[in-house]
């Protein structure tokens, strides 16, 4: 029997996936979040070239240790990939009331992930994914109280391995210095914080998501550890990144 065009099912298109609310979003991130970010650290991006052969659907897993963790990796990564990128976020944090859960999903197109790993009113990540929409995960679940990277949870790896998505490895370098827990604002002066993007990565035959977490870790904290010096010696006074390129010979 032919399908024809009439008898395939009705994409299914919410808030997730709308081009109008994609639009809005793309005002709210590009035209209020990114410029104020920026104004209040020095970003240096690391790796996009890396992403071009990205497919429609991923999983950006980074280490996470401050407020400023989502913006920035929204405004490095290209506007094609960012556009439907939805972000994990507490349901006990920015789930909980309606006005935060309104700006959340506004500014990160988040769906909220209860950090005791159960939570019957969030939408399914699986089928997020299946859709064709990327997400964000911190797989540390909260924010670094100390600077050191936390353990990672697996659930992200299970997620790429489920649906067959690759995994972005997204280093944060300086976050957590310039805008530390417990603060209300980023510190005066614009120092230094970097995104850097690796190589997508897939999980091998038979892997499980405990090992691919294992190795996605490892591959973060590689990163951290290859650009850090670099990123946090910039001085206060030295150009724009936008003005020069990154360490890869890259424009954020």
């Amino acid at each position: 029997m032919v399908t024809t065009a009439a008898d395939r099912p009705t994409p299914r298109r919410d808030r997730f996936t709308s081009k109008g609310q994609a639009a809005a979003r793309f005002v709210a991130q590009r035209g209020i979040l990114k410029p104020v970010a920026w104004s209040t650290v020095k970003v240096t991006v690391v790796g996009r070239r890396k992403l071009r052969e990205l497919p429609k659907a991923f999983v950006a897993v980074a280490n996470h240790s401050s407020h400023l963790d989502a913006p920035l990796i929204l405004g490095a990564l290209p506007r094609k990939h960012a556009r439907y990128l939805a972000a994990g976020a507490a349901a006990d944090y920015f789930f909980d009331v309606w006005w935060r859960r309104g700006l959340t999903a506004l500014f990160f197109n988040a769906f909220p992930v209860d950090r005791g790993g159960v939570n019957p009113r969030s939408v399914s990540a699986r089928s997020l994914l299946e859709r064709g929409v990327p997400l964000l995960v911190f797989p540390e679940g909260t924010r670094s109280k100390t600077g050191e990277m936390g353990h990672f949870k697996p659930g992200a790896a299970s997620l790429a391995i489920a649906t067959e998505a690759p995994i972005v490895p997204i280093a944060l370098i300086g976050a957590g210095r310039a805008h530390p827990r417990g603060s209300s604002w980023p510190k005066p002066g614009r120092l230094p914080v970097g995104v850097v993007f690796g190589e997508p990565m897939r999980a091998e035959e038979g892997e499980t998501s405990a090992a691919f977490t294992a190795r996605v870790r490892a591959e973060i904290v590689r990163l951290h550890e290859a650009y850090a010096p670099r990123i946090l010696s910039a001085s206060p006074g030295s150009p724009e990144p936008d003005a020069h390129p990154s360490p890869e010979g890259e424009r954020p």
